[in-house]
């Protein structure tokens, strides 16, 4: 696993010995084609890093992005404590890694070019949802 979070971009600036603790912090995850692994107005459960398969962001019903390998969700509701405002859904088998909840902020404290690296995401999808809207 330690190589598998190498290769995301989220992780790059990481030293060898921080991913290897990272992954001891991390649970894996299966889900089934059209599971729902968060669910929107509900609690969300963690950091959620997707290492195969896609998951579709859904709003209301309507699809609003895919994700794939090396990309992450659920970081919203974790950090401000609010309900999804999604559904994530796994579009085929989909494989994610899950950094629990209360072991997210001592996470993203510890490594900040990873926090870095998530803001950086969070203002491109931000972008992208202002232009959609437009």
């Amino acid at each position: 696993m330690t190589d598998v979070l190498a290769g995301f971009a989220l992780f790059a600036d990481l030293t060898r010995p921080q991913l290897e603790s990272v992954v001891h912090t991390l649970e894996e995850e299966w889900f089934a084609p059209g599971q729902r692994v968060l669910r929107q107005g509900f609690t969300g459960t963690g950091l959620y890093f997707i290492v195969d398969g896609e998951a579709v962001v859904q709003i209301d019903g309507t699809e609003r992005a895919r994700l794939g390998r090396g990309e992450f969700f659920g970081e919203v509701s974790v950090l401000l404590g609010d309900p999804p405002v999604a559904d994530v859904v796994a579009s085929g088998q989909l494989r994610c890694v899950v950094l629990p909840e209360p072991d997210v902020q001592p996470f993203l404290l510890a490594h900040p070019p990873v926090m870095f690296r998530m803001l950086q995401t969070q203002a491109r999808r931000l972008r992208n949802a202002n232009l959609w809207q437009g």
